[in-house]
């Protein structure tokens, strides 16, 4: 009898644009403005299981660029790749969820997002890397905060009855 341990299994089955959208609320006077747009960008990071061992994992991002008090524009990408994940313990498999499909998915987006502004006619904005390890590691911190905050409100309110 051969006792064989099974190996983790990770592999890419697809990346793919989910959803990109562009909005120009001020245009065309907007392109008349001499100041640079300020970019704000927010960014979002997702899971969905799609079967005991397939995975979607996305990253949107959303750059929003102001002239003033006027937005210049406005874009939202969301990246996607779907994954089979297997043979990973409950913590690794949290990890390589939240931190290596993001980090394998999120190049494609920054180059959609930079193709989809230079293509709106506004000047190249490059999107920075992220180490989405600190970002996942950001987030724990504020559950963990955020879990011991409810916990304190729960014990406050126990004492008040």
């Amino acid at each position: 009898m051969s006792s064989e341990v099974s190996q983790p299994v990770f592999q890419i089955q697809t990346v793919y644009l989910k959803d990109l959208s562009l909005e120009q609320p001020h245009s065309p006077a907007i392109f008349l403005e001499k100041k640079m747009p300020e970019l704000e960008v927010a960014l979002n990071v997702g899971v969905e299981q799609l079967a005991e061992t397939t995975f979607e994992s996305t990253v949107t991002v959303t750059v929003t660029a102001k002239v003033g008090d006027k937005t210049a524009y406005l874009v939202e990408g969301k990246q996607a790749g779907i994954f089979e994940i297997r043979g990973f313990p409950k913590e690794a498999m949290d990890q390589v969820l939240a931190i290596t499909c993001p980090t394998i998915i999120y190049p494609y987006l920054r180059a959609n997002i930079a193709d989809m502004i230079l293509r709106a006619g506004f000047p190249p904005a490059h999107l920075a890397e992220i180490n989405f390890e600190a970002y996942y590691q950001d987030r724990i911190q504020q559950q963990k905060a955020q879990n011991q905050k409810t916990e304190t409100q729960t014990d406050a309110s126990a004492v008040q009855h």
